[in-house]
């Protein structure tokens, strides 16, 4: 096996699905998840086993790893007794994974294992090293990602979803389990209905857990041809759709297939369109044969130009009626508007000593779309996208870009007033140790872009900064926006790196402000865990935690952070959140949002220290009168000065503290 097949096991994304078709039927060996990295002291394995452990190699020159000299550091190893590490944020409660959804063992020699291969139909496990047969395993049964409504939480899993009561979040209860396996589980939530994301070839239109018959072994000298699993009609790849109107009893009421399946899905809502909603699609996993869903081909574009590669889908769900959803169009982000070439894009070679080559960009793995500036950031394997959707049916690419320090553009964030895009990149797939003081910061990072005219520019990177050991997965992967006013913050999951806030308002300095870490769940090997997603929700954090359950965080003041900005940010109070349907926030005029300028504009220095004074001063009679007339004209009188300051502020971003606080000055409320 040479480098470049090694290099393409990084796909997290995909290893599930492969691995069950490359252990099935023996094909597409080089596309199935590397085995965890092993310590530098260990020889290097020999060239032709794909299996074998792969030693840390040195920093390439000129680059920097992780640092030991952090408290994250040498945590105690445990799966519910890990020692934990924090700084900015408090965790206030976790509730462990229902039974239906664990695994129950973390030794590859137990039945439980061999079960759940045969569920998933792996045959002939037995080609497949013990290590790798406990990972595919664990991700059957794995947390996903999350969506909100009301005082619920959705949160997705390989085998199907959970549901929680999150009424107080410091005793969260599990409402009810849907077990419906099929990966990766990723679910999105409007009104009465939930999506629901299925790829992997066990995935069956009933929700049976049964999965399909592994194919018998293949025919000797025929072991490395590709074969896909049988066509059947009870198989499911696509996007369910449940009504949930009785939350305790979700019923399915669509199921709309696709060619590659939908490893993630986006919800997508049109400002001029009421009555429906649609759904964008994106699909990592092979391509089913025609035989099964009429119209599929994985073939290349050069030899047929309806290829289900190159392309997402889009599914159109009228609300009134989602039982007649169904793939409306799907559009060919990927192609040379030049030529029409629909392998326009490539990933330009990655990093890794050059041993990644170019490779066309045939598929996004997440797309966040942000319907109040029109636009949407895709992250697509070897690139990073912008699309216009304005018409949400028909996106159009305005922009794209790629980047050597990136090996798998993974998902996306805008920062709230559209300047930025943050996209993260899961360098080695989630199955990793990533973090590593031989690991460069600048890989399985963020990038961080300016975005001006629909264009995307490099600004800088941030990763984790704490090394991790060996046996913790960890590399970038989901968060969201914290509503911050005047400042661009995002929480984000690291697998077993853990969460990390951070602060991107100046985008060539990102910084981290906060984090929460737990020691490795094994210190041997490499336990699948750690956090998917780690999202903000009405005033807390929620962490989905793979193998162990759901977390729950609060920030609290800091040196980075005061309690003024905290509750500034908790005004913000979402009906419903589907982070990839990016909402814009708004900040009500009150005076505490003006309290939280003020800190920030003593951070920074851009008022004098008496001026503050006497600016606090005021709101705080201003508040202690409930907006007096008198205190009123007070704070008004004070916008003036304020306004001015704006203009001659030498910091942009101070110059829109300074606005907003003049205008919050001008026209308060409490």
């Amino acid at each position: 096996m040479n480098r470049k097949q090694a290099l393409a096991f990084r796909l997290f994304s995909v290893a599930f699905s492969v691995a069950v078709m490359y252990f099935n039927v023996g094909s597409l060996r080089a596309q199935a998840p590397a085995a965890p990295a092993a310590p530098a002291a260990k020889p290097a394995p020999a060239e032709d086993d794909p299996f074998a452990p792969q030693p840390a190699t040195p920093l390439p020159p000129g680059m920097t790893g992780s640092t030991t000299n952090d408290p994250r550091v040498g945590l105690k190893p445990g799966l519910y007794d890990a020692g934990e590490a924090a700084m900015g944020m408090e965790h206030i409660a976790f509730l462990k994974k229902p039974d239906a959804f664990q695994l129950s063992s973390n030794q590859p020699d137990d039945p439980a294992v061999q079960k759940t291969l045969g569920m998933l139909g792996i045959g002939n496990s037995a080609r497949i090293p013990k290590p790798m047969q406990l990972v595919i395993a664990q991700l059957a049964f794995a947390n996903s990602d999350f969506a909100f409504q009301g005082t619920h939480l959705f949160q997705g899993n390989f085998y199907g979803v959970n549901f929680y009561d999150i009424s107080n979040p410091a005793k969260i209860s599990l409402v009810t389990s849907l077990v419906c396996p099929g990966g990766q589980g990723d679910v999105s939530v409007h009104g009465n209905l939930l999506f629901m994301s299925v790829e992997m070839p066990n995935g069956r239109l009933d929700c049976g857990s049964q999965g399909f018959p592994p194919l018998p072994p293949p025919e000797p000298g025929h072991e490395k041809d590709r074969r896909l699993p049988v066509a059947s009609p009870d198989r499911f790849r696509g996007v369910r759709i449940f009504d949930i109107s009785d939350i305790r009893n979700p019923k399915q009421v669509a199921a709309v297939q696709t060619c590659r399946g939908s490893h993630t899905h986006t919800l997508v809502e049109d400002p001029n369109d009421k009555d429906n909603v649609y759904i964008y699609v994106s699909g990592t996993s092979f391509v089913r044969q025609p035989e099964e869903l009429a119209g599929c081909s994985g073939e290349a574009p050069d030899k047929d130009l309806n290829t289900s590669l190159f392309r997402i889908d889009v599914i159109k769900v009228p609300i009134a009626d989602p039982s007649q959803a169904k793939v409306i169009s799907s559009p060919r982000v990927f192609i040379d508007s030049r030529t029409g070439a629909l392998n326009g894009l490539n990933n330009g070679g990655s990093h890794d000593q050059g041993a990644e080559k170019p490779a066309d960009t045939n598929q996004c793995h997440d797309i966040t779309v942000y319907s109040a500036i029109g636009l949407a950031a895709g992250a697509c394997s070897g690139n990073g996208i912008l699309l216009d959707i304005k018409d949400p049916v028909n996106p159009k690419r305005v922009d794209a870009v790629n980047d050597p320090n990136y090996s798998y553009w993974h998902s996306a964030s805008f920062s709230n007033d559209g300047t930025k895009v943050v996209f993260t990149d899961e360098w080695g797939g989630g199955l990793q140790p990533r973090c590593r003081p031989t690991d460069p910061i600048k890989w399985g990072a963020d990038a961080i872009f300016n975005l001006k005219d629909d264009k995307l520019s490099l600004a800088s990177y941030y990763k984790m900064p704490a090394a991790q050991t060996e046996t913790e997965n960890c590399v970038a992967h989901n968060g969201s926006l914290v509503p911050i006013p005047g400042r661009d913050i995002e929480v984000q999951a690291w697998y077993q790196g853990g969460i990390s806030v951070v602060d991107f308002t100046d985008a060539a300095h990102p910084y981290e402000m906060a984090y929460f870490d737990r020691g490795p769940i094994d210190s041997k090997t490499v336990i699948l865990g750690g956090d998917w997603s780690a999202y903000w929700y009405n005033g807390f954090i929620y962490g989905s935690e793979i193998a162990r359950g759901l977390d729950v965080f609060k920030l609290v003041p800091s040196k980075f952070l005061t309690q003024n900005e905290i509750d500034a940010a908790n005004l913000i109070q979402f009906s419903e959140l589907n982070v990839q349907n990016q909402t814009q926030i708004k900040w009500p005029s009150r005076l505490i949002v003006a309290r939280a300028y003020l800190d920030q504009l003593e951070r920074s220095k851009a008022l004098p220290s008496k001026q503050i004074a006497s600016l606090n001063k005021a709101i705080g009679h201003a508040e202690k009168s409930h907006l007096g007339k008198k205190d009123v004209a007070k704070l008004s009188s004070k916008a003036t000065s304020v306004e001015s300051e704006a203009s001659a502020a030498k910091n942009p971003e101070d110059g829109k503290r300074l606005h907003a606080l003049s205008l919050i000055l001008q026209n308060p409320t409490v």
